[in-house]
């Protein structure tokens, strides 16, 4: 079951207090992307967001599942109407990400 386009852009919204969001639809659902970089999923109108040792103490929750069969677990984020907070876990995140490979030209 794919993500409904609403539910897609709530949580880009969400996310924005973090920077530039993008979500991109890639194989039947989403990625989402801040400044670039992937920092999570959105599948059947769920958001995870990748695990990272620095987010982990600032999750209300910790909550990790595989956001599709046959992945790894991300963090599985169920509190998505406070603004701050989803800015905030996507800040965090991304600032331990690497920087995105550049593309090559063809």
């Amino acid at each position: 079951m794919a993500s409904n386009t609403d539910f897609v852009q709530y949580i880009a919204d969400q996310c924005s207090g973090a920077g530039e969001i993008i979500a991109k639809k890639m194989f039947g659902d989403y990625g989402i992307y801040c400044n670039g970089k992937i920092f999570g999923l959105i599948c059947d109108d769920c958001f995870y967001l990748k695990p990272t040792d620095a987010v982990r103490p600032l999750l209300r929750v910790v909550d990790m599942r595989p956001p599709y069969d046959g992945a790894k677990d991300y963090f599985y984020i169920a509190d998505v109407d406070d603004r701050d907070y989803v800015s905030q876990l996507v800040r965090e995140t991304c600032k331990v990400l690497p920087e995105p490979k550049p593309k090559r030209k063809r």
